[in-house]
């Protein structure tokens, strides 16, 4: 159930002037440390963040998704990795327990992610297997009594800290997607184990790690769904994530351009703003161009899920599109900004490097194309 316009209004409200005031100053410092600063953390957590998709009667906010992904849009105006910290939570971390959840599973576990006391992640890509997501090889077995659990799973967002994954596990002969179950399984599990966190190109103080399942005793209570529905969850989940992800590449292309506008308006060339100069203008009309396309797609195809309709296709072309906008965008605005953009003290760099990794996660755009391509072909056009 949507909030009513006015607490909506003042949620939003709230978490920009959070981003602007809080968030964005400490940029520099979180790029620095690779690390969200705990008392940040607890501010985002009494904001109710961590609960934004999960339903008020578990102590989330139930926001619907055209309201999610307009909160998601504000919270792409600063580094990427303060959202990660609560993304798996609010996303792909979570979702698979709401849409599949046992209203004993659901009660004991949502309150807790939602106040963000359990962080959640979520375990599918794997060393050999990322795009053929039903292609996975780590294994639960059924002793007659539990599920014997052994695998690893690899680029695992918020691994270091998640106290509770889900996780894509083989459990049957059959091929392919259909052999595939999900489990909850909580950290604290003898023989799970956690990588080091990779070292990685951008997106700074989120982290992802391998994680290692070593005949991980998981009881039959801890499955989400029946056997072999796993693989279907998690691509339901993954649709809905790709739709925030989407809405968060509209807010990182709002906030470079935001930046361009104001800094062609100081910077001089020639005697003159370059601002004022043509090609400096075609950059900047472009990338505006380019975000409220994004931006209108987000919010339709958000609409139309609330709406109970088949988004599949919807939420990959904005995915696919949102993502490769974005990044049009951040070389955009190098180039706008010239050597200065090259150099780290603008913070315009950056961003470059942390948006490189919308294309690839939560399904390349190779893969959104495939999506979009076979639902066309069944739909008819």
């Amino acid at each position: 159930m949507a909030l009513d316009a006015e607490t909506f209004d003042a949620l939003i409200d709230t978490v920009r002037r959070f981003v602007t005031e809080r968030l964005r100053p400490l940029e520099a410092d979180v790029e620095a440390q690779d690390a969200i600063p705990e008392d940040v953390t607890a501010e985002m957590k009494a904001m109710g963040l961590f609960g934004l998709s999960i339903a008020e009667e578990y102590g989330g906010l139930g926001l619907t998704m055209l309201e999610e992904v307009k909160v998601a849009i504000e919270l792409g105006r600063t580094t990427p990795a303060f959202r990660s910290s609560f993304g798996t939570n609010v996303g792909i971390g979570s979702q698979g327990l709401v849409m599949a959840g046992s209203p004993e599973q659901k009660a004991e576990w949502l309150p807790r992610i939602a106040s963000g006391e359990i962080i959640t992640s979520f375990a599918l890509t794997e060393p050999d297997v990322g795009s053929d997501s039903g292609a996975v090889k780590t294994k639960a077995v059924w002793d007659g009594q539990a599920y014997r659990l052994s695998g690893t799973k690899r680029f695992i967002t918020n691994a270091d800290k998640a106290d509770l994954f889900t996780v894509m596990a083989r459990t049957g002969d059959a091929p392919g997607g259909r052999g595939v179950s999900a489990f909850l399984v909580p950290r604290n599990l003898a023989g799970v184990s956690i990588g080091e966190p990779e070292k990685k190109m951008g997106q700074k103080g989120a982290k992802v790690a391998d994680v290692i399942f070593d005949d991980v005793v998981v009881p039959v209570e801890n499955r989400l769904g029946a056997e072999g529905e796993g693989f279907k969850i998690a691509m339901r989940v993954l649709d809905r994530g790709r739709l925030h992800i989407s809405a968060v590449c509209v807010g990182v292309a709002e906030r470079l351009i935001a930046d361009c506008v104001a800094y062609a308006s100081e910077r001089k060339q020639f005697g003159k703003p370059i601002a004022e100069h043509q090609l400096i203008q075609a950059m900047i009309a472009d990338s505006k161009t380019d975000a409220l396309a994004a931006r209108a797609l987000v919010l339709e195809t958000a609409a139309a899920k609330d709406a109970g309709k088949d988004v599949v296709m919807e939420s990959a072309a904005a995915k696919y599109f949102a993502s490769e906008m974005v990044g049009r965008v951040a070389d955009r605005a190098v180039q706008i900004y010239g050597g200065a953009g090259y150099i780290a003290d603008y913070g315009i760099e950056r961003l470059y490097r942390d948006v490189r990794l919308f294309r690839i996660y939560e399904g390349t755009s190779q893969i959104q194309q495939l999506i979009i391509a076979r639902e066309t072909l069944k739909r008819g056009g």
